[in-house]
């Protein structure tokens, strides 16, 4: 492949992926304040993003094989089109139905948005190890670009999400976020150049599961990392931020929608800046990878501390203050950044760490391992705020980033002198 038309393979990748995480973004939070305003409890409101994270793990433990089958082109596609199926489903909710008969449904088509999701990030991921110049940091700069712009998007499908429902419903927002993302995908396919890999009959499911140390390391990490973020992140801060913000008037809802949609947002756009600038702050360009691989330890128990006294604040605090909301927004945002810088090295490393070869299949089993820690933050998130509160949310959030960094500490150099960005 050309490096002209590696490049437009990229651009045409990273396209798709932005308008994949845009509506992933706003459905998000269209299901989750929607249910909200309609009484549903922190743990039933967990409920209905659990299928979605545990649908995750199994794709993506059988997205890679898949992919090595039939090729990148193709699970890249099929992603993008479940997520119009499932978007097309969830306007035929009832709101007529008792709340089981709403979880349960909600909670399938979560689950097929989920196998959308993954199918269309191991896609995406995996072709930029392919596609990536193999010069200085050309594989950090191309991971970080894609990364930390598709998280800046996602930001912006909070906010779309939230605005959505104040102004459109839920159901009409649903539908024409379906409309736009079809339109999307005829576009991709018609502008996706040749390129990409398009698989191999003897692929093996078994092949699936890493005998690399490093690669099982790194996802014992990550599971640890999202685990940690999503305590505090699915539930628990819209939730407290509903109660403190709403006074139970439509007009209160309305306004606490739009609040809480552009907190979530600012804070997914500050941390996919920060991801798309992490190979500048970690000056990859001039550290070994041993030297970026000891960094992953570091910036984890960094990020630990930010949560610990958040949670000492609201111990404090007692009950809701504006000093506290403050100290919250400040100290969250503080967390984006430094998680922003973790994710990002995660992501690298993972890329580095395996083999063209086995692109897909690594990374592949590197997101089940990112799904299985967002599915234990999930069911945590509603849990912990039920039985806890805030403090409990973020108290646990903090644990375990420590067990990630302990996790990120028994990762080993395999090349002393390698260059960091010439990937593996």
């Amino acid at each position: 492949m050309t490096q002209k038309t590696g490049l437009a393979a990229y651009i045409a990748v990273t396209a798709s992926y932005w308008a994949f995480m845009l509506t992933d973004g706003a459905l998000r939070m269209l299901v989750l304040l929607h249910f909200h305003s309609l009484g549903f409890s922190p743990v039933q409101l967990a409920y209905l993003f659990v299928l979605y994270e545990i649908a995750g793990m199994v794709t993506n433990l059988s997205a890679g094989w898949i992919a090595a089958r039939f090729g990148l082109a193709a699970t890249l596609y099929a992603g993008l089109s479940l997520q119009v199926v499932a978007l097309l489903l969830l306007t035929q909710l009832d709101p007529s139905w008792q709340i089981g008969a709403s979880v349960t449904f909600v909670m399938l088509v979560q689950g097929l948005s989920g196998v959308a999701k993954d199918l269309a990030k191991m896609s995406s991921k995996s072709a930029v190890k392919l596609l990536a110049p193999t010069q200085g940091d050309g594989l950090f700069r191309w991971v970080a670009v894609l990364t930390g712009s598709k998280n800046a998007v996602k930001g912006l499908g909070f906010l779309l999400g939230a605005a959505l429902l104040a102004f459109a419903g839920f159901t009409w927002a649903v539908l024409g976020m379906a409309v736009i993302l079809a339109v999307i995908l005829a576009a991709v396919l018609l502008a996706m150049p040749q390129g990409l890999p398009v698989g191999r009959k003897g692929a093996k499911f078994t092949e699936v599961f890493s005998k690399s140390r490093n690669v099982n390391w790194l996802s014992a990490a990550r599971v640890f990392l999202f685990g940690a973020r999503d305590i505090w992140f699915v539930v628990g801060i819209p939730v407290y931020f509903y109660a403190v913000f709403s006074d139970g008037s439509e007009a209160g809802n309305r306004a606490a929608f739009f609040l809480i949609g552009s907190f979530m947002a600012v804070w997914t756009i500050l941390y996919g800046a920060i991801q798309a600038s992490a190979p500048r702050i970690l000056q990859a360009a001039t550290r070994s990878e041993a030297e970026l691989i000891a960094a992953a330890r570091t910036w984890a128990m960094a990020l630990a501390v930010v949560p610990a006294g958040l949670a000492l604040a609201v111990l404090l605090a007692g009950e809701p203050m504006l000093w506290l909301t403050v100290t919250l927004v400040a100290g969250l945002l503080a967390f984006g950044a430094i998680f922003a810088v973790n994710s990002s090295l995660h992501s690298y490393l993972i890329l580095a760490f395996t083999k063209a070869e086995r692109v897909t299949m690594d990374v592949g089993f590197y997101y089940m391992a990112n799904a299985a820690g967002r599915l234990a933050g999930t069911v945590l998130s509603g849990l912990t705020y039920q039985l806890g509160g805030l403090a409990a949310c973020l108290a646990t959030a903090a644990a375990m980033v420590v067990l990630s960094a302990v996790a990120a500490g028994q990762l080993q150099d395999r090349t002393p002198d390698k260059p960091a960005g010439a990937g593996g």
